[in-house]
């Protein structure tokens, strides 16, 4: 029989890593309410800036803290230039022509990644203590992902609902026709949509790089996953994305103690499918 206390820890780890795995949903999330896109190359943004920090950190002995601050503005660069080189000639097209865009996005980033860095696994070795609560021993580094994580949705959450900017983008999301109403220049609304999900995606990156090694194919470690949450809380709904990524962490974690990692990640699978069926517009959503 399992010892209960495995299990708590398993679920608290669970709650840690939901944290992070919501702020890449909400990214991806954000950008896909304004600009009606799923970037299918999102995560692979994310390894550019873990690399970036990992630069950074090992070969030039940056504090972790300022590499990962180069991460989330390589990431900001990074989504306006995919926004203004590749999203913006295809915005009218028909959606699998932005799909396949996207897509061959993904296969030149890790392919380019290959060339340059080899498949290697990259690793910043920190030393950081091991904390015990009540008997259940956390990760010090998975405990700071997650508090900077809340912190950052906070900070999205206020600058959605307190900046001119902010109030147009959630508008897009809700409403297109509303951003004419409200005299909101389009473009500018779409290039800093794109230039905060980037954003979220480096801060991400930042925040994985010290509790995970980094490859040209770390996107397709994390990649389904974070599409699996993103469907299930409802693409564009930030709430639901928010409640998915922790419902999908708990079920890998708690069923990795329980019985393994490879079959948390199945009944997590065997979940998704049938909320498809049950709540096709996401966990939050009603049925009529």
């Amino acid at each position: 029989m399992i010892d209960p206390i495995f299990i708590a820890e398993a679920a608290l780890n669970g709650i840690l890593l939901g944290g992070v795995l919501a702020l890449l949903a909400l990214g991806l999330n954000l950008i896909f309410g304004v600009l009606d896109i799923v970037w299918i190359a999102y995560l692979d943004l994310v390894m550019l800036c873990m690399y970036l920090a990992y630069f950074l950190v090992t070969g030039y002995g940056w504090p972790v803290w300022l590499g990962g601050l180069a991460a989330v503005g390589l990431g900001a660069l990074l989504g306006i230039g995919v926004h203004l080189l590749i999203i913006s000639p295809i915005l009218t097209s028909a959606p699998i022509n932005q799909l396949l865009a996207t897509g061959g996005l993904l296969f030149f980033v890790q392919s380019f990644a290959t060339f340059l860095w080899t498949t290697d696994h990259r690793t910043v070795r920190l030393t950081l203590p091991i904390i015990e609560v009540a008997g259940m021993f956390l990760s010090f580094a998975r405990l700071i992902a997650f508090v900077v994580a809340i912190l950052a949705m906070i900070g999205l959450y206020l600058f959605l609902r307190h900046t001119f900017i902010g109030t147009a983008i959630r508008a897009v999301s809700q409403d297109r026709e509303a951003m004419r109403l409200m005299g909101a220049n389009p473009q500018r609304v779409y290039v800093v949509t794109s230039a905060v999900g980037g954003a979220m995606a480096g801060l991400a990156g930042a925040l994985l790089i010290i509790q995970y090694s980094v490859h040209p194919y770390f996107g397709a470690a994390f990649g389904p996953l974070t599409f699996m949450v993103c469907v299930l809380g409802g693409l564009g709904n930030m709430v639901g994305a928010l409640v998915a990524a922790v419902v999908m962490s708990e079920i890998i974690s708690v069923g990795g103690v329980m019985m393994s990692t490879e079959m948390g990640y199945v009944i997590a699978f065997v979940l998704f499918i049938v909320m498809m069926f049950a709540r096709p517009g996401g966990i939050l959503t009603r049925r009529e």
